[in-house]
């Protein structure tokens, strides 16, 4: 998960930033931007994704708009932390399980989730995810309201 810092220059930076903002620029745009040519940017993101700075793409979606109208967050306890790896390979197999993290504090894993109201959330948690193996309990938050969303500028260390 977490590896060794991989070197990239300003031009790397700029390209990630503008990106980051709204991933729909295109290379052309952003060359314009940042001054060099579209294939310098195409180059780039390829040896971005390679080194696996970046990832994947997404779309930012309200899912409210499309009738998911319950978010929450579960707090996973593990019966043994040796458990984990096969919890979440069990977890990632819920398409209603958005994300998952390895946590340190009161729970193994905080895992978010996206349902459609109260009674698809009550059989996620019940019929899927109660069911498996490993997990000894779960805390369930829902949310009211999501406040903030964004990514962070990739800056110098300096900055």
């Amino acid at each position: 998960m977490y590896g060794k810092r991989e070197e990239i220059d300003e031009i790397d930076k700029s390209i990630l930033n503008i990106l980051m903002q709204d991933a729909n620029t295109s290379y052309v745009d952003i060359a314009k931007e940042i001054h060099v040519s579209p294939g310098t940017v195409h180059v780039r993101m390829k040896r971005l994704m390679k080194l696996g700075i970046v990832k994947k793409a997404f779309l930012n979606v309200d899912y409210a708009k499309l009738g998911y109208d319950i978010c929450a967050f579960l707090g996973v306890y593990l019966e043994k932390s040796s458990m984990y790896s096969s919890v979440v390979d069990a977890l990632y197999k819920i398409p209603e399980v958005v994300n998952a993290h390895y946590t340190t504090g009161n729970y193994s894993i905080f895992a978010k989730i996206i349902c459609r109201d109260t009674e698809h959330l009550r059989r996620v948690l019940y019929e899927k995810i109660q069911n498996i193996e490993g997990i000894q309990r779960t805390e369930t938050f829902i949310s009211l309201e999501e406040s903030i969303y964004r990514t962070i500028a990739i800056a110098d260390e300096e900055d």
